[in-house]
């Protein structure tokens, strides 16, 4: 499978910038949350989604050993070494540690990544050491 260019991801990325948070939306400037987030860059760069989103509560990650989100990316995207990120690919973090990874953001630069944040929608923020840590898996888009 060959990865999207990195480029188109970002850009993509970008123009939902500002969108506000909304639990299980993926409408770009009318709401999304960080899966609707990645959900919306797969439509504009890969295509349709290959399979529905089932329904899902607040408390889906807090609930359950599965790291659900990461077994749905391993089914249509090219999985890298959490270490190799780079722009344009699909990061998930582990909100606490050996905590199921539960969020996910777009890295858009060296230092760099976009996410949907609950009461701040989507943002653009510093990749810090922080953040680089609770990295637990990443992916890259593959080409339409």
């Amino acid at each position: 499978m060959i990865s999207a260019d990195p480029q188109r991801v970002v850009a993509s990325s970008r123009s939902w910038l500002g969108t506000p948070y909304h639990d299980q939306a993926s409408l770009r400037c009318v709401g999304c949350d960080c899966l609707g987030l990645a959900r919306g860059v797969w439509r504009e760069v890969v295509g349709p989604e290959p399979f529905p989103i089932p329904p899902y509560s607040r408390d889906w990650g807090e609930t359950g050993p599965r790291e659900v989100l990461a077994e749905g990316a391993r089914r249509m995207m090219i999985e890298v070494e959490t270490i190799a990120v780079g722009p344009g690919a699909l990061v998930l973090f582990r909100m606490k540690p050996r905590a199921i990874a539960k969020h996910l953001g777009i890295v858009t630069g060296p230092d760099s990544f976009l996410h949907a944040y609950e009461r701040l929608g989507v943002i653009e923020e510093p990749l810090t050491p922080s953040w680089r840590r609770r990295i637990a898996f990443a992916f890259l888009f593959p080409q339409r």
